[in-house]
């Protein structure tokens, strides 16, 4: 399979437009292509798979650790894989390289090409482009493609580029309307939310194959032997439970490998719409991702049915997974934008409301003081926060720890629950997955 990465020295350079412009001329091409995206970012897949109609995958050095990306990098059956940086290119956990796309790139052998837009800059961009292939030499740097460019300035711009820094540039994408993706407070909206999206994403298309030489960049992939990394690959269980997953406007966060161990250990997903079905369906466990329930609060209060259905299977002992917008969903109350407060599932207490900025953003690692569900006594788990909306109650069960010495604890967890703002990946080196299904047989069989 041959590898590519889009990074960028900056966030809101251009990475997803360029990401999905290549997809789309690629796709043209005939190549069955996989799209990732490096980091715990969930809307920017979002884009990949309405450009490809298959899941993008996210890759985690931080949450999965390097077994688990190398795990979901052998999963991917195609001919070219294009990975969507994060951030600055060297950006990572705590102002290091840690888990930033360079480390990933470097993992995985992936050669770069930097996006970068000119704006007010000239030989100076060319200077930028030095610093950052000098500051590590292993840099990985392949070549440019020029952002948001007119096609005059490309062409008095890439000779200057190319002679300063050596390396080729690609060609451009001219400044576009196509290319604005509109944003509010957890990024860009997702991809199911722009009503026009699959014209903008064929205009992008276009732009590539006229601007872009297409031959020269499948000419600087890299190479990823599957054949030589399918010891990372985990066996299937006997599918022999079944677990309803959340998933419509409102819950729209999940990793593509969390459902997928799911199903590797041996359970089958059940798909449902907290916003318009009436209850859940039959099932022995039951996982509520996150996602923009704020949004949706009005809609998701009203649904009166839905809201009892899950409150009566949890007082069952129902084995439930609830992060982020699944957390704020399962409290008292939440309020929307407007600060309107409505209610919720009422099994926890607490009630979400928004607040002006970011709450507790980026990595962290949960402590398990008890064995629960999910996590066993003593265990460190990687995890992820990014949330504006807060709770009243944030609960207590684990102790958050970040990277810069801040602590606090937060979230309940018990042998059949996990609720707590941080997100979790599945496919990292802890069985969280297994011990999801685990319980959700113990439950099963208790019913009986």
């Amino acid at each position: 399979m041959k590898t590519l990465m889009i990074a960028a020295m900056q966030s809101g350079a251009g990475k997803t437009v360029t990401t999905c412009a290549l997809l789309a001329v690629l796709k043209k091409r005939g190549l069955r292509l996989q799209a990732f995206k490096c980091g715990p970012d969930y809307i920017d897949p979002t884009f990949h798979e309405r450009v490809l109609g298959v899941p993008s995958r996210n890759l985690d050095l931080f949450l999965q650790g390097e077994e688990g990306v190398k795990r979901t990098f052998s999963r991917a059956d195609a001919d070219f894989a294009l990975v969507e940086g994060a951030m600055g290119y060297y950006d990572g956990l705590n102002n290091s390289d840690e888990a930033s796309a360079w480390a990933l790139a470097r993992l995985t052998g992936t050669p770069v090409v930097l996006v970068v837009s000119p704006k007010g800059s000239g030989l100076t961009l060319a200077a930028q482009m030095k610093g950052l292939m000098s500051f590590r030499p292993d840099n990985g740097i392949a070549a440019l493609i020029l952002a948001s460019c007119q096609e005059a300035r490309a062409a008095s711009l890439s000779p200057v580029l190319e002679r300063e820094t050596g390396l080729p540039v690609l060609g451009f994408l001219p400044p576009m309307d196509e290319a604005r993706f509109e944003s509010r407070h957890l990024g860009l909206m997702t991809a199911a939310e722009i009503s026009d999206l699959e014209a903008r994403l064929k205009k992008l298309g276009e732009a590539a194959e006229r601007y872009i030489d297409l031959d020269r960049l499948i000419g600087l992939a890299g190479r990823w032997e599957t054949a030589k990394n399918t010891f990372f690959l985990r066996e299937k269980a006997k599918q022999n439970i079944r677990i309803a997953a959340a998933r419509d406007e409102a819950f729209c966060f999940t990793y593509a490998d969390n459902l997928d161990a799911l199903r590797e250990a041996g359970a089958e997903l059940v798909f449902f719409r907290p916003l318009y079905d009436a209850a859940l369906p039959e099932t022995d466990g039951l996982y509520l991702p996150g996602g923009y329930p704020e949004l949706h609060a009005r809609a998701l209060s009203e649904n009166t049915a839905m809201r009892q259905s899950i409150q009566a299977a949890i007082a069952r002992g129902l084995p439930t997974v609830a992060e982020c917008g699944g957390f704020l969903y399962l409290q008292e109350m939440l309020e929307d934008a407007a600060g309107n407060a409505y209610p919720m599932c009422g099994v926890l207490p607490g009630r979400g409301h928004k607040t002006p900025r970011l709450q507790r953003f980026g990595y962290l690692k949960l402590c398990a003081a008890e064995d629960s569900l999910l996590f066993r006594a003593g265990e460190k788990i990687p995890a992820h926060e990014f949330h504006y909306w807060d709770s009243t109650e944030n609960g207590e069960a684990m102790r958050v720890e970040k990277a810069d010495g801040r602590a606090w604890r937060c979230g309940y967890a018990s042998p059949a629950l996990y609720a707590a703002f941080p997100h979790l990946h599945f496919g990292g080196e802890t069985p969280l997955a297994e011990r999801f299904v685990k319980a959700c047989e113990t439950w099963k069989a208790s019913m009986t």
